[in-house]
């Protein structure tokens, strides 16, 4: 992989969760973890959501299905709060999760409403 991919990924990445988020990653990261950093930054934020074909909003609209289908509740929440980056409003999140529900299955999309409903409430009171 090249320097671009990890730049490009690193710069994706930063405008989807934030710098907060980020830079945290990056001060936590070990000799373990790093190659596994490098590897997401690279291929999933460098060369996956950089692609041209789908703008950033779609993109993270499909990442919060997969994660909610998936039943990846800690991923679903870094990516349901980061929403207020990509312009993915309320509504999107609610259409979302009622497609997850029909063809993800109900308990998954319940988490997951639970989990939006926690952050969207968090957010109208400024936390």
């Amino acid at each position: 992989m090249s320097d671009s991919k990890y730049d490009k990924g690193t710069q994706v990445r930063r405008r989807v969760l934030g710098d907060a988020h980020v830079d945290r990653s990056m001060n936590n990261q070990t000799d373990f973890d790093a190659d596994f950093q490098n590897f997401i930054t690279e291929v999933a934020w460098g060369s996956v959501w950089s692609r041209p074909g789908l703008d950033i909003r779609t993109r993270h609209i499909i990442t919060i299905v997969i994660l909610a289908a998936l039943g990846r509740e800690h991923e679903l929440e870094l990516h349901l709060r980061a929403t207020i980056n990509t312009g993915v409003t309320p509504d999107d999140i609610r259409e979302s999760l009622l497609h997850v529900a029909a063809y993800g299955g109900i308990p998954a999309a319940n988490t997951a409403f639970a989990i939006a409903k926690r952050i969207l409430s968090e957010r109208e009171e400024g936390n």
